[in-house]
């Protein structure tokens, strides 16, 4: 068995990873992914790549292929059912099957993306994702997490440190002078049409 440098690499192979996946796996959620890469790919041009750091089975990239069918897709997933899931897409998907700390980019993507992960990890870890994810963007980062002003935990399920809020974009924002914010939005739980989970997304570019 690999070793993981983080208790929570540990927690998302194993059992409670799975029954994420099947939790997730549904049409609603699909429909509501399109409506939100609709709004934040709005306006943005010369897409040609797309990178997910903690994919799962590919609901996002699988959203933003609908969108820009001509994409070039690459995914980052530590669990291995989600793998086998992602690998059904054949060949139009890159798959990176590791830890997104072991993650090293062999090429810079136009787009990279987060979403619903950086709150999972461990905090003392932060710092080197957020370098990962700037390293691995040649013009665009999608941040799309829960936030809060401050750094706070919260009980996830039943369990202790594993979910995390914090303004994750601000930070980054702090650390590379050269990343601006270009727009920003907010998806509620009760919204009639294509719900989130209170997700509130940033839309990141290098000058």
């Amino acid at each position: 068995m690999k070793e993981y440098k983080t208790e929570q690499e540990i927690f998302w192979t194993g059992q409670f990873g799975d029954e994420y996946i099947k939790r997730n796996d549904n049409e609603t959620l699909i429909a509501s992914n399109i409506a939100m890469f609709s709004k934040i790919l709005d306006g943005i041009n010369y897409i040609e790549s797309v990178i997910e750091f903690g994919a799962n089975i590919g609901l996002n990239l699988k959203a933003i292929k609908s969108l820009l069918p001509k994409i070039e897709l690459s995914a980052i997933e530590i669990n291995q059912k989600a793998v086998s899931e992602l690998q059904q897409l054949g060949e139009i998907i890159n798959i990176y099957h590791k830890s997104i700390l072991d993650f090293i980019p062999e090429y810079k993507r136009d787009f990279v993306l987060i979403k619903g992960v950086l709150i999972h990890l461990d905090p003392t870890c932060l710092q080197d994702v957020y370098d990962k994810l700037y390293q691995t963007s040649n013009r665009y980062i999608c941040i799309a997490e829960y936030y809060n002003p401050v750094p706070v935990e919260v009980s996830y399920r039943g369990h202790q440190g594993k979910l995390f809020k914090r303004d994750y974009a601000g930070e980054m924002l702090d650390k590379f002078m050269d990343l601006r914010l270009i727009k920003y939005g907010f998806i509620y739980h009760r919204d009639p049409s294509f719900p989130q989970g209170d997700i509130t997304w940033f839309l990141l570019e290098k000058k």
